[in-house]
């Protein structure tokens, strides 16, 4: 009887191990579903569609303190004419016709519990690159989280750059 609650005892834990690191190695491939697959490359960097700039559909990240998520009129705006055989973009048509914008799902967020106080502004204003925090999104087909954004990411970044690494900066 001992041996058998040894052996459930033992495979519970490597199941509970095994469990918490496959939730740390996903934590940076996080990729949602989204309710229309966006093709990031094929807006930023194919050769054969157009070359939009981050802010273009992320609108607002210099003023607020989310970048937004792109807008069904602002979709619209080049594929009422553009691709418009797309089951993809049939399926933005469609959320267009109904008035309703897709749910999509953020791929960065902060946990709630974090407590922090993010904006892109002052990060905008000191030139950073969009892709030092969010990957190579121009690169991608499916937009996945490629970088880790923990608490020591931020203060090494800042570190590196010589920015405060006050709590108050962040934890307000």
């Amino acid at each position: 009887m001992t041996r058998t609650r040894t052996i459930i005892a033992l495979v519970v834990v490597v199941l509970l191990a095994g469990g918490f690191f496959l939730l740390r190695a996903s934590s940076t491939s996080f990729a949602p579903i989204q309710p229309v697959q966006f093709d990031h490359w094929q807006h930023v960097s194919s050769t054969e569609g157009p070359t939009l700039e981050c802010g273009f559909c992320h609108e607002h990240a210099d003023k607020n303190a989310h970048a937004t998520v792109p807008n069904v009129e602002l979709c619209m705006v080049c594929h009422s004419s553009i691709k418009t055989e797309s089951a993809e973009v049939q399926k933005l048509a469609a959320f267009a016709e109904r008035s309703e914008q897709p749910p999509w799902r953020r791929v960065y967020w902060f946990e709630q519990d974090a407590d922090v106080f993010f904006t892109h502004k002052p990060h905008l204003r000191a030139g950073i690159e969009c892709s030092s925090c969010h990957g190579e999104v121009g690169q991608a087909h499916r937009v996945r989280r490629e970088v880790d954004q923990t608490m020591g990411w931020c203060i090494d970044c800042h570190r590196s750059r010589n920015a405060s690494v006050d709590c108050y900066t962040c934890h307000r």
